[in-house]
C-alpha cells in the first residue's frame, strides 16, 4: 500500500495532559492523536512533533507529521480526526508534505508566549492561561532589557531543567519581546529551539527583575556565566503556550497557524 506523509497543525489546551510525548499510563497529546490515526489505520503509528511541550503547556500552532495511506485525501485527515478527538485537542489543518519533510528537523524557529495576570482579583476565566501574579508590581521595561541581553546565540545552560537528552545547550534567540496590556503582561520568545524547562525557568527570572529582586546586571551574569544553581524559580505551566513554528516551506496559509492565540482583554 502506497503512503504519503501528513503535516498536523495542531492547538491543545494543556490542562489536563501530561505534556505532549508519549509516557507509560499518563494521558498525553502524541498518545491521544496517534490512538485516533490508529482507529482509521488499522495498524500503529508514530507522530513526530515539532517540540516537545511540558506538563500543564498550551499550544496555538502545534506542528507534527505522521505516514498514513495514501487513499485518504490529505487535507481530509483533520476532520476526520478532530470527530475522533477528545474537546481539548483540534487539528486545525492537515496537509501532504514530501516524504524529506520533519516537522522537528525542518523547523527553523519556535515562539512561545508567556502571559501573566496582575490584577489582585482572581479571574476564573482567565485562569487556566495565566499564572496569576500580584505580589509585586512588574515593570515590563526592565524584563524587555532583560530580554534584549539574550538576543544572539548563547549558551543558556543557566535555564535547563536536569533530565534533557540534548546535547548541548547553545540556543539562536532571533525576538523578544515583553508588553503590558493592562491587567496583563505578554513575554514572548522566538528561537531556533528552546531548552528542557528553558521558557518557564526564563520567565521565572525575568519576574524577579521585574519586581526589583534581580538586577539587569544580576540578571546577566547568572546565563552567561551559567549559573543554575541561581535559577531556582520556575512560572507556572498554565501561563505557557507554544504560538506557532516556522518554516522555509509550509504547506499551510498563516491564518491557519500564525496568530491563533488570543490576547486577553478585560472590560
Amino acid at each position: 500500500m502506497d503512503q504519503q506523509r501528513i503535516a498536523l497543525v495542531i492547538q491543545y489546551q494543556g490542562t489536563h495532559f501530561q505534556g505532549w510525548q508519549r509516557q507509560p499510563n499518563q494521558r498525553t497529546v502524541q498518545q491521544e492523536i496517534e490512538t485516533a490515526i490508529a482507529t482509521v489505520t488499522q495498524t500503529p503509528v508514530t507522530l513526530h512533533g515539532a517540540g516537545r511541550t511540558d506538563t500543564g503547556v498550551h499550544a496555538a500552532a502545534q506542528v507534527a507529521h505522521f505516514q498514513a495511506p495514501d487513499y485518504i485525501p490529505a487535507y481530509r485527515w483533520a476532520t476526520i480526526l478532530n470527530n475522533r478527538l477528545s474537546e481539548d485537542v483540534l487539528i486545525r489543518a492537515s496537509a501532504s508534505v514530501p516524504s524529506s519533510w520533519h516537522a522537528r528537523f525542518s523547523a527553523k524557529w519556535r515562539r512561545y508566549r508567556y502571559t501573566l495576570y496582575t490584577d489582585a482579583r482572581p479571574n476564573l476565566f482567565v485562569r487556566p492561561f495565566t499564572w496569576h501574579y500580584y505580589h509585586h508590581p512588574l515593570d515590563e521595561q526592565l524584563i524587555q532589557a532583560a530580554l534584549e541581553q539574550l538576543l544572539g546565540y548563547h549558551h543558556l545552560s543557566a535555564f535547563q531543567r536536569s533530565g534533557t537528552s540534548r546535547p548541548h545547550a547553545w540556543v539562536d534567540v532571533q525576538f523578544v519581546s515583553c508588553q503590558r496590556q493592562e491587567p496583563f503582561i505578554h513575554i514572548e520568545v522566538q528561537a531556533s529551539g528552546f531548552l528542557y524547562g528553558m521558557m518557564r525557568l526564563l520567565v521565572g527570572l525575568l519576574v524577579q527583575v521585574g519586581n526589583g529582586e534581580r538586577s539587569l546586571e544580576e540578571f546577566r551574569d547568572i546565563w552567561a556565566e551559567e549559573r543554575r544553581e541561581l535559577v531556582k524559580y520556575a512560572a507556572p505551566a498554565q501561563g505557557l503556550c507554544l504560538l506557532r513554528v516556522g518554516y522555509p516551506e509550509f504547506p499551510f496559509d498563516p491564518d491557519i497557524w500564525f496568530d491563533t492565540f488570543p490576547k486577553f482583554v478585560v472590560g
